[in-house]
């Protein structure tokens, strides 16, 4: 089932197109991570599936419906990037404000227990730190017991052992059989919690497949050795060198190594690795735009933005005009 769904959805500002005919289709019981730099279209894309902004064309639609409308907006959670809390009231009063716009919201306990801020209950939210506000934020997402979440940077500002609490929660919800959505800067995050992969760039999809095959799909292996100096050789991405050793990216290590061995400079402790994904991150982000096909099925270039399993031949449609 497609409970949320993107059809070559464009979103621009002005002069400026924050996205270009995006293709996405979320399926119920999916964790999926949304990575991509700084305007990459990232937190637009989520404001046009949980309707806070309008397509300038394309559509976008949420459980079949449009986002705009309340009855499907009742079914879902969402925690922006930046949210205010007042800050005279208590977190146990921010909870109860909340839950009252729901049918059958999550007892203020649970919630609290399930995302550790039991012991904030009687604070005022003015006096938290910002990764208690933070917590805070992405619980009331969960209050009204969603079937699908949006979360937006959930962990911006959280130490090591509260994003883990937090990735904890969120494993809990997909684990009962919630949908989630999530963006992040932090790469091992969704390494941690994603089944699949959608990497944004310059408003358009450029890759959509699971962490394994976004790795692959970069083609980028990661290579050390000790040598003087190193001859400029094709396939060659960003060279460091600390300490003595020399470290960097190839998209082919075999003819790397090939190419190497010609050049006659003397090198050891050679070692290849395959990439995390923040260097196959790196890689799409940075990559030139291309017409090639893609590298892995699902996965697609800037020049035909697809996602796997999307309906890219349905008909495209002009929205009411776009708000500022």
């Amino acid at each position: 089932m497609i409970v949320a769904r993107a059809i070559q959805a464009t979103r621009r500002y002005g002069e400026v197109t924050a996205l270009d005919r995006v293709d996405l289709d979320l399926h119920a019981g999916e964790l999926v991570g949304l990575l991509g730099p700084n305007g990459a279209g990232k937190s637009t894309l989520l404001n046009l599936l949980v309707g806070l902004r309008r397509v300038s064309s394309g559509r976008v639609e949420l459980f079949g419906g449009d986002p705009r409308n309340p009855v499907y907006r009742r079914r879902i959670g969402v925690t922006p990037q930046e949210t205010g809390l007042p800050p005279t009231l208590r977190v146990g009063e921010v909870i109860d404000f909340v839950s009252a716009h729901y049918p059958d919201p999550m007892p203020r306990a649970e919630l609290l227990d399930r995302f550790g801020l039991a012991d904030l209950a009687r604070r005022q939210t003015g006096g938290l730190s910002g990764g208690q506000k933070r917590r805070l934020a992405v619980a009331l997402a969960f209050v009204g017991r969603p079937q699908l979440v949006f979360l937006d940077e959930p962990t911006t500002g959280l130490d090591v052992t509260a994003r883990r609490e937090l990735w904890e929660a969120i494993r809990q919800f997909h684990a009962e059989g919630g949908t989630v959505l999530l963006t992040s800067h932090y790469l091992e995050e969704i390494e941690e919690l994603a089944q699949r992969v959608v990497v944004l760039g310059r408003g358009r999809v450029l890759a959509d497949d699971t962490v394994g095959a976004i790795r692959d799909l970069s083609r980028v292996r990661r290579v050390s050795l000790v040598a003087p100096d190193l001859p400029d050789l094709p396939g060659v991405r960003g060279v460091e060198r600390v300490d003595g050793v020399t470290r960097l990216l190839t998209t082919d290590s075999d003819q790397f190594v090939r190419d190497l061995v010609r050049s006659g400079v003397a090198f050891s402790d050679l070692e290849i690795r395959p990439t995390s994904l923040e260097d196959a991150f790196l890689a799409l982000t940075t990559a030139e735009p291309t017409t090639a096909e893609p590298a892995v099925a699902g996965a697609t270039t800037t020049a035909e933005p697809a996602v796997a399993g999307a309906t890219t031949t349905a008909e495209t449609t002009t929205a009411e005009p776009a708000d500022a």
